[in-house]
């Protein structure tokens, strides 16, 4: 699962990250409402937690300009503003849930994937490729019935792999989806991961190199 976290308070956004990795979740983030918003419209988050009082463009305004593009990534708001009036606009506004400031790390835990729950009508469907199986909903992958022990980063690669299976993609445009400008893939961070995945994935081989161009899954 992919999640954005909007918060400027840098330490906070740390832990956050820090903490929702060592869960599994690939993270990605965003320091004012503008980038948030921007991000979220380009897809490929599953979940979007908001701070309320974001610099610039304030995390109603991105609530609200989501929903009015009828984007249905479901939002999770993070606020010190603790006011029932407060809550009952985020949520009428389209919040699928609303957390106070301080908060519990294993509390907010909880709320996201019972939002990520309910919301699983509305995820991806399932993604396949011959005997291999992507439950997005579920963050499970399997191979002729073979659970395959994914770390995040290699769960969103395969799936933007199986996104476009059966197309040559290039390595920026993996580099794009799937480490959204992360330092660490200015390198061969990519190839170093496609072997990773096509160890865990055996044989016969489903992720093919296209020399000179990227990687096809087929």
């Amino acid at each position: 699962m992919r999640l954005l976290i909007a918060e400027d308070e840098r330490r906070v956004r740390s832990i956050l990250c820090r903490g929702l990795e060592e869960e599994g979740f690939a993270v990605s983030e965003a320091a004012d409402g503008t980038a948030a918003l921007q991000r979220a419209l380009q897809g490929g988050v599953d979940l979007l937690l908001l701070d309320w009082m974001l610099p610039g463009t304030s995390g109603l305004d991105v609530l609200k300009a989501l929903r009015r593009a009828q984007n249905i990534v479901p939002v999770v708001m993070l606020t010190a503003r603790d006011e029932i009036s407060d809550r009952s606009l985020a949520l009428n506004e389209g919040a699928d849930d609303y957390v106070l400031k301080p908060f519990a790390f294993e509390e907010l835990l909880a709320r996201i994937r019972a939002v990520l729950r309910r919301s699983g009508s509305r995820e991806s469907p399932k993604l396949f490729c011959a005997d291999l199986v992507l439950d997005p909903a579920r963050h499970e992958a399997t191979r002729a019935g073979r659970e395959l022990k994914l770390t995040a980063r290699e769960f969103a690669l395969l799936a933007f792999l199986l996104e476009h299976k059966e197309r040559a993609v290039t390595r920026d445009e993996i580099v794009n989806a799937v480490w959204e400008h992360d330092p660490e893939a200015f390198s061969n961070v990519v190839d170093v991961y496609v072997r990773y995945l096509r160890t865990k994935l055996g044989e016969p081989r489903l992720i093919h190199t296209l020399r000179g161009v990227g990687y096809e899954l087929r």
